[in-house]
């Protein structure tokens, strides 16, 4: 009985490293693609980010990743019980691929959620969320599919909206088509999960090339956030803004960066995360533990 018990163990630590070991090789083939694409990331940076793979892969087999950064610290009452849960704040970069910024972003900010502020959150930060899209030649704006997953999302009014606003307001423009059926993407699925699993508290989607910052949700609006000003754009079908802030009544802003290709001085980069920060204290309550 013990051998067989030594066995089974052995087992499965060598499963458990055999494992461990393709999702590093993820890791490491989807950093050196990332230090090849973005100026600002190099494959040395993005590796020392505990990344972790989804189950699921893209049409072009590429790898959908995350990190997750629990809080550092937790909330005491001065009765020094917990006094609630950290507030969940889900990060979405490179959603369309050929807006490089929005990925190149989230690796910024990666450089900063340790400090004390932001470590008071929990973080789950998804800098690629297109990588078929990013890493294609030239970039594409939609997935392998030829799907803009920023209007897959399965919003209520997708099926009786979403492809006569494609036909009528886009003239069918190719690079805004919002698939042949709502969430059929791997990409939006796994943003959908997450979304289920992580049960963020507000949801943070980067963009580029307007300048402007939008807003969908329950919360107070942000005005402003570094020199980007509140702009809101509206909804439309599929998009996440519609999905998050409206139909899963979890407020969702949208930061658009002035380019797709070049960054903002890291001047700008760290006021806009400052401003976010201050809003999302101010205005962000994190649900009561229960």
């Amino acid at each position: 009985m013990l051998r067989l018990a030594s066995s089974v163990l052995l087992s499965l630590s060598l499963a458990s490293s055999a494992l461990a070991a393709e999702q590093q090789s993820a890791v490491d083939q989807w950093c050196n693609a990332l230090g090849k694409r973005l100026r600002s990331v190099t494959e040395e940076t993005c590796n020392q980010q505990a990344f972790r793979p989804a189950e699921v892969k893209t049409a072009k087999d590429n790898a959908l990743m995350l990190r997750d950064v629990p809080p550092a610290v937790k909330r005491i009452s001065q009765s020094g019980k917990p006094q609630d849960k950290s507030a969940r704040i889900l990060v979405i970069g490179g959603i369309h691929g050929d807006e490089l910024t929005s990925a190149a972003l989230v690796f910024r900010w990666l450089q900063w959620v340790d400090e004390p502020e932001p470590a008071r959150y929990h973080w789950r930060l998804i800098p690629v969320a297109n990588p078929d899209g990013l890493l294609a030649s030239p970039p594409t704006r939609v997935n392998a599919n030829g799907v803009d997953l920023n209007r897959n999302f399965p919003t209520p009014d997708w099926v009786r909206d979403a492809h006569d606003y494609w036909s009528g307001r886009t003239k069918s423009d190719p690079r805004r088509f919002p698939g042949k059926e709502a969430n059929s993407e791997v990409e939006t699925q796994w943003i959908n999960e997450e979304i289920e699993h992580f049960d963020p508290d507000v949801i943070v989607s980067i963009h580029a090339p307007y300048g402007i910052l939008d807003y969908d949700g329950p919360a107070k609006e942000p005005n402003r956030f570094g020199r980007l000003n509140l702009n809101r754009l509206g909804i439309y079908p599929g998009s996440l803004g519609n999905y998050g802030g409206v139909y899963k009544n979890v407020p969702v802003i949208t930061i658009e960066l002035p380019h797709a290709s070049s960054m903002p001085p890291t001047k700008e980069q760290r006021a806009i995360w400052l401003d976010m920060l201050r809003w999302i204290k101010r205005h962000i309550v994190p649900r009561a533990i229960s």
